[in-house]
C-alpha cells in the first residue's frame, strides 16, 4: 500500500538528496522568492548539501512518501546578545504547492526549533512583498504580520520590499 503523498516528514539532508534537491532549485519560479541560485546540475547540488545544509545548525529536508526530499526548511539562530531569535526559511518543489505541506513542516520546524535552542524566543521570517502565497503559510502557523521592511533585500538584482513576520515561543500555534 502506498503512502500518503501528503504525509509529511523533516530529516537532515543526505548528499542522495542532490538529484531531488536539483528539481526543486533547478525550478526559476520555485525559487524565486529565495535567496537560491538556480541550480543546473547535481554537482551544485552536492556542494550545496556538503557545505550549506549539512553544517548549518538546522536545515531539514522536507519529505514526502517516505523519504522523497522536495523542499527544505531551516531555522537559524542568531549569535550573542541576539540569540533570542532565529530565521525561519523554507520552499519546496512547484508542484506541491498549495497542499498544506509547507505549513505541515514549518510547524514542526518551528517545534523543534523551540526545542533544540534553548535560548529561542522569537522566530521571524522576511518575505517579499509580492509573495503572497508565503506570508498565507506564515499567517496558518500563527505568525503575526508585523510590518514592512522598505527596500530592505536585494533579491535577483532587483532591491525588494519585505513583510516582517514573527512568532514566540509563547504564542499559539494553530
Amino acid at each position: 500500500m502506498a503512502s500518503n503523498p501528503l504525509e509529511t516528514t523533516l530529516r537532515p539532508f543526505r548528499i542522495s538528496d542532490a538529484e531531488d534537491l536539483l528539481k526543486y532549485a533547478g525550478d526559476e519560479e520555485a525559487i524565486r522568492f529565495t535567496r537560491l541560485n538556480t541550480m543546473t546540475s547535481k554537482e551544485e547540488a552536492i556542494s550545496y548539501i556538503q557545505n550549506f545544509c549539512i553544517p548549518h545548525p538546522y536545515c531539514r529536508s522536507i519529505c514526502i512518501n517516505g523519504d522523497r526530499c522536495i523542499g527544505y526548511v531551516s531555522v537559524k539562530p542568531a549569535e550573542s546578545e541576539y540569540r533570542c531569535r532565529a530565521q525561519l526559511a523554507y520552499g519546496i518543489a512547484r508542484e506541491y504547492w498549495g497542499q498544506g505541506i509547507t505549513a505541515r513542516a514549518a510547524k514542526m520546524a518551528i517545534s523543534e526549533g523551540f526545542r533544540e535552542f534553548p535560548d529561542l524566543v522569537r522566530l521571524q521570517s522576511f518575505v517579499e512583498v509580492e509573495n503572497k502565497a508565503s506570508q498565507r503559510e506564515l499567517e496558518k502557523t500563527g505568525f503575526q504580520k508585523e510590518g514592512v521592511m522598505r527596500k530592505y533585500r536585494i533579491n535577483r538584482g532587483q532591491i525588494k520590499d519585505m513583510v516582517l513576520f514573527s512568532l514566540l515561543s509563547t504564542d499559539t500555534i494553530p
